[in-house]
């Protein structure tokens, strides 16, 4: 087994491993390096710019999906990857932000993301500020279908919601967790009512406690260039990544009294019972004895 985890979450998980971009000028005699698992991976295109993959001589299945390139390593055959059909609606802008090393387990980049509590402390003047430091209660549910969790009927005060942003708005959210590592997030867009911004969160895991994590925007925006938008979601990770790097232990506990939840931390208490439910491994913290 050539990777350095067993967890059949991540090896039958579509993984990605960075922008589909990358491959432009890559073709099979100058391979790109990339990191996934803990294993060196080498991806290329062929001259129909089909993308392939291979990790020690032996070919993974991949695809270009969303603008990412999304690698499987499992034994088994490869599930369908989620859908998220607002990327190919007419109208929309699809901005990808690029990747952010983290030195932290994925699982807490995710549950990072899924975090509304933390707004106003951490992004003081953006996503939130005080005394606005209430979160109104919410729903979670994991669904019956897909297995994928959501949270709805999020809410929050936020002075300045997105880079077009003017006025604060209570802007409105709904997360969504479609695997251990890939989360969602749709958002009220501040300039079309009615209208929702998804931005996706794709980790990839270099190992149990290095990521790189990568930000894709599909916006409802016409304002705004592509390279203020990045700007902005740049800072707003800035912001977040010290304190991901300062956590410890860097891995996720899933039970136990290292960490405590209160009641706004529904969707985390939510994400760890699911995580534990399928006895994810990779990247979670066990004590001693356990």
């Amino acid at each position: 087994m050539p990777f350095c985890t067993a967890d059949p979450n991540l090896r039958n998980d579509w993984l990605t491993v960075g922008a589909a971009s990358q491959l432009r000028a890559a073709p099979a005699a100058h391979p790109v390096p990339a990191r996934l698992l803990g294993n060196d991976l080498l991806l290329w295109q062929n001259d129909a710019a089909a993308p392939h993959c291979s990790a020690d001589g032996r070919a993974l299945p991949i695809i270009s999906r969303y603008g990412y390139l999304w690698v499987h390593t499992g034994d088994g055959p490869a599930p369908a990857l989620f859908e998220l059909p607002e990327f190919a609606q007419p109208g929309r802008r699809i901005v990808d932000c690029g990747g952010i090393g983290v030195a932290t387990s994925g699982l807490r980049v995710v549950e990072n993301f899924l975090d509304m509590a933390h707004f106003p402390y951490v992004h003081t003047g953006t996503l939130g500020k005080v005394p606005h430091t209430e979160v109104a209660p919410y729903r979670t549910a994991v669904d019956a279908a897909s297995g994928e969790i959501w949270a709805t009927e999020c809410h929050f005060f936020q002075p300045r919601a997105s880079a077009s942003a003017g006025d604060g708005i209570d802007a409105h959210y709904r997360y969504r967790v479609m695997q251990p590592f890939t989360a969602a997030l749709y958002k009220t867009c501040p300039n079309r009512a009615g209208e929702w911004d998804v931005i996706g969160l794709f980790v990839q895991p270099l190992d149990d406690e290095q990521v790189i994590a990568h930000v894709l925007l599909v916006y409802d925006e016409d304002v705004l260039l592509d390279a203020e938008m990045i700007a902005f979601q740049h800072m707003i990770f800035g912001q977040d990544k010290p304190i991901l790097e300062s956590q410890r232990p860097r891995r996720l506990p899933l039970s136990g009294p290292l960490e405590a939840h209160m009641r706004c931390d529904l969707t985390s208490s939510t994400y760890r019972r699911w995580l534990r439910q399928r006895g994810v491994t990779f990247g979670v913290h066990r004590e001693p004895g356990a």
